[in-house]
């Protein structure tokens, strides 16, 4: 579309009526979610019934609120410890391979860049299975052959960290990898200059310079992490994260709840969206 040449008016009705469906196919189950959070009702559907907080403050007998639900609030915090993990080993180790792909002597970057970018074109489901299969045979080898079991390697917490990094560290290298190309290399060379040693220039110069895209990979790791279903689902344990035991209560039948936890979750996903948003934007200027 050529944005100097004249629209005619069916063209300009079209092309407003196209983004009302868009924006409206895109936000509605969103909202209708949100809004049936307050539905004082047993289904976590329609009609609606009046408004109510029980599904936010409940103590039961008949309707338990988020707040007093001890197995979701327990797969929060499974959630919240994974994605911690998750965002810790993936900002670090996504940082350091940023700078390694900008290392222009690198001889194998090519490949190794091609590997990175590997687990995320391979489906959830596989690579769930294949980092499970690959956990159970190695397990069962230091088993059989030394008597040693490693519960690490078994379905569990660690599993899914592992699993989950395998291919969320590939999107914040990504992230810093974008930023670091904009670099002005010139900033370092004039901080050695000054008598700067090599680490007080990648502390004070390159990752101040980088700070905005590490806090973005950061924030974008921990929705990604926190909201992971496909790969969990495979190497999860006992202690089920909240998407596990949201996709079981659907399947097994829930009260509005699970309303009231998307309400959650949507609030403060947009919140971090926001300050994300606010904040690269201000280190901009």
């Amino acid at each position: 579309m050529i944005r100097s040449l004249q629209r005619s008016k069916a063209y300009s009705f079209s092309f407003n009526i196209f983004i009302f469906l868009y924006f409206l196919f895109l936000f509605a189950p969103l909202i209708v979610t949100m809004i049936l959070a307050f539905n004082d009702s047993m289904f976590p559907s329609l009609p609606w019934k009046g408004f109510t907080l029980d599904w936010f403050f409940g103590r039961g007998p008949e309707k338990y609120g988020i707040f007093h639900d001890a197995i979701n609030l327990r797969s929060i915090y499974n959630s919240f410890k994974v994605a911690v993990a998750v965002t810790i080993l993936s900002t670090v180790a996504g940082t350091m391979a940023a700078f390694l792909f900008e290392q222009e002597d690198f001889k194998f970057k090519n490949l190794l860049y091609f590997l990175m970018l590997a687990p995320m074109v391979i489906p959830g489901v596989i690579l769930g299975i294949s980092i499970l299969m690959f956990s159970n045979t190695v397990g069962l080898f230091l088993e059989d052959v030394f008597g040693i079991y490693v519960k690490l390697l078994s379905p569990g917490i660690p599993l899914v960290v592992l699993g989950q990094f395998s291919f969320i560290t590939t999107i914040v290298a990504l992230i810093i990898i974008a930023r670091l190309k904009k670099f002005d290399r010139t900033l370092e060379e004039a901080a050695y200059n000054l008598g700067a040693n090599r680490l007080e220039v990648i502390w004070f110069i390159t990752l101040k310079y980088l700070r905005p895209s590490i806090i973005g990979g950061a924030a974008i790791a921990f929705l990604m992490s926190f909201e992971n279903f496909n790969t969990t689902l495979f190497l999860v344990g006992p202690d089920a994260t909240l998407p596990i035991t949201l996709y079981l209560q659907v399947r097994d039948g829930s009260t509005p709840v699970i309303n009231a936890i998307a309400f959650l979750l949507i609030v403060v996903s947009s919140t971090i969206a926001v300050i994300n948003l606010y904040s690269g934007k201000k280190s901009t200027y």
